[in-house]
């Protein structure tokens, strides 16, 4: 039996100093998929904006500033009014966002309840991972086949 683990709550898009907007977001953990983290955010448009990154990454973002490339995580600000700040980069463009640490905190801390640190491996079905790399269908390549 997988478990998931949902959490709604509006994050801020950080537009500048001053300003910022909420935008509807979903945090959501499954422990059959127990290493990633994954954050859709209710942007307006037809189709939300997904975000799939390492919980650990997560995880340690909470405490210190880390990460590279795409998602960087770190906490701010005092303990009563402590956010998490996300900074996303894609080829569509740079987002910089912040939740309250409070919030995220709890949502990551049923996550590590559920899949404890050191256990995600356990998590995983090898031969169901196996199935799905070899029946993969390769990626549309404009007609082409290769072998």
């Amino acid at each position: 039996m997988h478990t998931i683990i949902e959490r709604e709550l509006d994050i801020e898009l950080v537009l500048s100093a001053e300003r910022s907007v909420p935008v509807p977001a979903r945090l959501v953990y499954r422990s059959n998929d127990p290493f990633a983290v994954h954050v859709t955010f209710h942007i307006g448009s037809d189709a939300p904006v997904q975000w799939t990154f390492a919980r650990d990454l997560l995880v340690e973002g909470v405490f210190r500033p880390c990460g590279e490339g795409d998602v960087r995580v770190w906490p701010s600000g005092p303990d009563s009014r402590r956010v998490i700040f996300f900074a996303l980069r894609s080829p569509d463009g740079d987002a910089l966002l912040k939740a309250p640490a409070a919030v995220v905190s709890a949502w990551l801390e049923r996550t590590l309840r559920v899949v404890p640190p050191g256990e995600e491996a356990d998590q995983i079905d090898a031969e169901e991972c196996l199935f799905a790399l070899l029946t993969a269908r390769p990626a549309d390549d404009g007609g082409e086949s290769r072998p």
